[in-house]
C-alpha cells in the first residue's frame, strides 16, 4: 500500500516537472544562441580581432597579459566599442621604464587592467562625432567606470590630453579604433603607483654604513664605523672592482650588506634595453649583452653604491674598430672600461665643467688612464686629434645610478705620455752627477797638496 502510493507520487511529480525543465533549455538554449550575447565566438571580422593583428602590437600584447581577451568580448557582443590605441613608440621607449615594470608586475595586475580598459569606451563614436565647436567637450564613460573627454580645440581632435592621429584607423561592424599620440593614464593607477614606489623607498633596507678603511694598509678594520644612510661606499672603486673578467667578483664593500639598497642588476637590464630601443647603438648593447662579466660587473658596482657615466660609442663609430684593435684578448673589455666614469654626470654637468675649467680629465675604470674633456663647437667633446668624439645624444637614459652618454666615436687612451714619463727621469740622472762629483773629489785633493801629479791628471 506504501509503495503504491510513493510510486504514484513520484510519477505525479516527474509530470509536473517537464514543462519547467523544457521551458529552461529552450531559454538557456535560446541564450546561447543568441549572437548578440557575450559568452559566443567572436567573428573573425570583430573589431578585437583588428586589434590583434594591427599596427598596435604593444597594446594588443598588454591586453592579453591583463587577462583581458574574455571580458572585451563580452563587450563587443553587448554593445559596439570605440578603442583608443596608443602608437607602438610610446610604449617602447617613451613610458618611464619604473612604470612600465610597475604595470607588468603580477601583483598589479588590476591597475594594468583598469589602465586598458580607460582607453576603450562602450559607444561607437567615429571622428565626424567630435564636437564641432571649438573649443568644445563631451564627455564618455568607459570600461573602467571613469570620464574621458572628446575635444576639439586649435583644429585638433583630441581625447583628453591625446591627439588624434590616426582617425577611424580601424572600423569594424562591432566598433573602431582611433590611434592616439600618447598613453592615457587614469588618476587611480597614477595614485596607486605614486603610492607603492613611495611604500616601497620607506619600507626598503637602510644602508648598514661603509666599512673604515685602514689608510695605511689599506684593509678594512675588523669593527665597521658608524656611517649615516646613503653615504657612499668607503673604499675607492678601483679596489671594488674584480680583479678581472674571468676571476670572482671583490668582496662587496659598499652599503647594502647581505640585502643590497640598490639593484644594481635591474638598473643596468634597464639602461641596455634603452639603447635598444633609442636605436643607434645595438653595437654597445651587444658587446655588453654578450661579455656577461662586465654587465653583471656594473651591476654590482651599482648595488654596493657607486655611480656610473657611460660614454656610449654609436654604431657608425663602433664600425670603424679594426680587427687588430679588437682581437688581443680583453681588447673589448677595456675599451668599454675606459667609455665608463665612476661619477655621474649629465650633459648639463659635463658641459657646465669644461666651459668653467677649460679642459677636464675624468678618471676611468680603465685604471691609471683618463679621459680628457673639454668645449668645443657649443658641445662636450672627449679626447684630442684623430682619436676624439663629440657628445652626440646626451641623457640618454639617466636615473640618478647610471648615466648614458651618446658619443659620436671610440675613446683610446694616450699611451705616448705613459712611456715618456718613464723615461725622462731615466736621461736627466746617471751622467751628470757622475762627472760632478769626480771633479769635485780632483779639485779637494788637489788643494790638500797630497796628490799633485793625481790633481793633474784628473785636469
Amino acid at each position: 500500500m506504501d509503495r503504491r502510493i510513493y510510486g504514484g507520487s513520484a510519477v505525479t511529480n516527474l509530470i509536473l516537472f517537464l514543462p519547467f525543465f523544457f521551458s529552461s533549455s529552450a531559454s538557456a538554449l535560446s541564450k546561447n544562441l543568441n549572437p548578440s550575447s557575450g559568452s559566443g565566438q567572436i567573428n573573425s571580422n570583430s573589431v578585437l580581432v583588428a586589434l590583434l593583428d594591427s599596427r598596435y602590437t604593444e597594446l594588443s600584447e598588454l591586453v592579453e597579459k591583463a587577462l583581458l581577451l574574455q571580458t572585451l568580448e563580452d563587450a563587443v557582443g553587448r554593445h559596439n566599442i570605440t578603442i583608443f590605441a596608443p602608437r607602438n613608440e610610446v610604449l617602447e621607449r617613451d613610458l618611464d621604464p619604473e612604470f612600465k615594470r610597475f604595470l607588468l608586475e603580477p601583483g598589479n595586475l588590476k591597475s594594468l587592467q583598469t589602465l586598458l580598459m580607460f582607453h576603450i569606451i562602450p559607444t561607437r563614436v567615429g571622428s565626424d562625432q567630435w564636437p564641432s565647436e571649438d573649443p568644445g567637450r563631451v564627455k564618455h564613460i568607459t570600461l573602467a567606470n571613469d570620464h574621458l573627454h572628446l575635444i576639439k580645440g586649435d583644429g585638433k581632435k583630441m581625447v583628453d590630453s591625446a591627439a588624434i592621429i590616426r582617425p577611424d584607423d580601424l572600423t569594424r561592424p562591432d566598433g573602431l579604433i582611433h590611434g592616439i599620440e600618447r598613453l592615457l593614464i587614469p588618476r587611480s593607477v597614477q595614485e596607486d603607483f605614486n603610492r607603492r614606489r613611495s611604500l616601497r623607498s620607506i619600507s626598503a633596507v637602510l644602508p648598514e654604513g661603509a666599512p673604515e678603511v685602514d689608510p695605511r694598509t689599506n684593509r678594512l678594520k675588523k669593527k665597521p664605523a658608524p656611517a649615516p644612510a646613503g653615504s657612499p661606499p668607503a673604499l675607492p672603486i678601483k679596489s671594488a672592482m674584480a680583479p678581472g673578467p674571468s676571476l670572482a667578483p671583490a668582496p662587496a664593500p659598499g652599503p647594502g650588506g647581505k640585502r643590497h639598497h640598490f639593484d644594481g642588476e635591474a638598473q643596468v637590464k634597464d639602461f641596455i634595453h634603452t639603447l635598444l630601443h633609442y636605436g643607434g647603438y645595438n653595437e654597445m648593447a651587444d658587446i655588453l649583452v654578450n661579455l656577461t662579466s662586465l654587465a653583471t660587473e656594473m651591476g654590482r658596482l651599482v648595488s654596493e653604491g657607486y655611480v656610473l657615466t657611460v660614454l656610449a660609442p654609436n654604431d657608425e663609430a663602433m664600425a670603424k674598430l679594426t680587427t687588430d684593435q679588437l682581437s688581443e684578448p680583453g681588447a673589448p673589455e677595456q675599451i668599454v672600461y675606459y667609455h665608463i666614469i665612476p661619477e655621474y654626470q649629465t650633459e648639463e654637468s659635463m658641459y657646465n665643467s669644461v666651459r668653467r675649467f677649460g679642459k677636464v680629465r675624468f678618471d676611468t675604470l680603465r685604471f691609471p688612464h683618463k679621459v680628457a674633456a673639454k668645449e668645443a663647437d657649443g658641445s662636450v667633446k672627449f679626447g684630442d686629434g684623430e682619436r676624439s668624439a663629440y657628445l652626440f645624444d646626451p641623457d640618454i637614459f639617466t636615473d640618478g645610478r647610471i648615466s648614458v652618454q651618446g658619443i659620436d666615436g671610440v675613446l683610446f687612451p694616450e699611451m705616448e705620455e705613459v712611456v715618456e714619463s718613464v723615461k725622462k727621469p731615466v736621461k736627466k740622472v746617471v751622467q751628470p752627477r757622475r762627472g760632478k762629483l769626480l771633479e769635485v773629489a780632483c779639485r779637494m785633493l788637489g788643494a790638500i797638496g797630497k796628490d799633485a801629479s793625481y790633481f793633474t791628471k784628473c785636469r
